[in-house]
């Protein structure tokens, strides 16, 4: 909990290696420093994490389970990607509405730890066509609601927006809409960057904590959009 480490820079360490020997005969020879330095670190973390996260919300879930739960599995799927390597080479979690299983696609934070890429987001990645529509129309019909949320002084001067656009207005939308630019997104992403060492500070579950938190307001409004509670 507060106070406690749990990432260490072996796990960069390890990430950063396995990046270059991306193979099964490698990663077998290493498995002990994976499970030692990654997966019992984070499954850890996610464990302390559960009873934080729903003091934000009760209908999040940090499932600490090792195989099925909030942490993501180190084998690629190959089968639909130009990537052929057998493993991931950064650890993640994802901590999604008790409602949606695992869907990575439904509302949901995320914790990424990657050599020289690791950052927290909240939102919706790559959402089904209904829902996109939804949180659109959300916007439409809750312009000053939404408004407040974006430009709250504490979540802009730690979040940034991420992910894709359409080029043009959607379909049936005013390209003169004053949210024009939010109604383009194809993803309803936040997220905040940190460095390798804050990851690894006494003090980082408290600081993922309160990203979380002051989140929030972006995710509820997401949440209810797609008609599921908060």
């Amino acid at each position: 909990m507060a106070g406690e480490v749990y990432f260490s820079p072996e796990l960069f360490a390890f990430l950063t290696e396995l990046r270059m020997n991306n193979n099964r005969t490698w990663f077998l020879a290493n498995r002990d420093r994976y499970e030692s330095a990654v997966r019992a670190p984070f499954l850890q973390f996610i464990a302390d994490f559960g009873p934080l996260l729903r003091t934000i919300s009760r209908h999040f879930v940090a499932d600490p389970r090792p195989t099925g739960g909030s942490l993501f599995r180190i084998y690629r799927d190959a089968r639909f990607s130009k990537d052929k390597s057998p493993y991931k080479t950064q650890a993640a979690a994802h901590f999604p509405h008790g409602a949606t299983g695992k869907d990575v696609h439904a509302p949901g934070f995320y914790l990424h730890l990657e050599p020289g890429n690791c950052f927290a987001g909240a939102g919706l990645w790559h959402p089904d066509a209904p829902s996109l529509g939804q949180v659109r129309e959300a916007i439409v019909a809750h312009a000053a609601q939404w408004r407040r949320v974006n430009s709250a002084k504490a979540f802009t001067s730690r979040f940034a927006s991420w992910g894709e656009r359409l080029k043009r207005a959607p379909s049936g939308y005013d390209p003169q809409h004053p949210f024009i630019e939010d109604l383009k997104r194809k993803d309803f992403v936040t997220i905040v960057r940190f460095t390798e060492g804050e990851a690894c500070a006494p003090d980082f579950i408290d600081w993922f904590t309160e990203s979380c938190r002051i989140a929030a307001p972006f995710m509820q409004f997401l949440t209810q959009a797609v008609g599921l509670p908060w």
